[in-house]
């Protein structure tokens, strides 16, 4: 499955979006990034005149690329041209070490942990453009098929 196939099936549009684009893509986990630009709705309320990118939104970002984008790709020989699928979290643990600025690029890296009767449990990080670590954590999520 190509990288921008499984961007096409996610269950999002703008401005929830927050996948820009994969990397790579195996078995074993995903690789995907994000630009968070200056102009993004949560911007202007958090942090007035120190725009701060909220950790619910990093959560989120780490979701979709590191359990949905990763679960699409797992469960690929299931989707026809236009299925999207259903998608619930079920559990997150995060831990958070640096901001995100307006503007900033970040990498999301997903090792699968379990797969099974399409619940997916993951290992997701983030990391800036410098590589340094962002914020870190275990995701969960059941992927529904129509």
């Amino acid at each position: 499955m190509e990288t921008n196939q499984i961007i096409k099936h996610l269950p999002y549009q703008k401005p929830f979006l927050f996948v820009e684009g994969i990397n790579a893509v195996s078995e074993n986990g995903i690789t995907g990034f994000y630009t968070f630009k200056a102009e993004e709705f949560f911007y202007q309320g958090h942090f007035k005149n120190n725009p701060v990118t909220p950790g619910v939104i990093l959560t989120e970002c780490m979701a979709q690329i590191g359990l949905v984008c990763f679960g699409i790709y797992l469960l690929k020989d299931k989707l026809d041209d236009v299925s999207v699928p259903k998608i619930a979290l079920t559990a997150h643990q995060m831990d958070f070490y640096l901001p995100v600025l307006p503007n900033d690029k970040v990498t999301v890296i997903s090792e699968k942990e379990v797969f099974r009767f399409n619940k997916l449990k993951c290992k997701v990080k983030m990391i800036n453009e410098k590589g340094a670590l962002v914020c870190r954590g275990q995701i969960s999520g059941m992927i529904q098929m129509p």
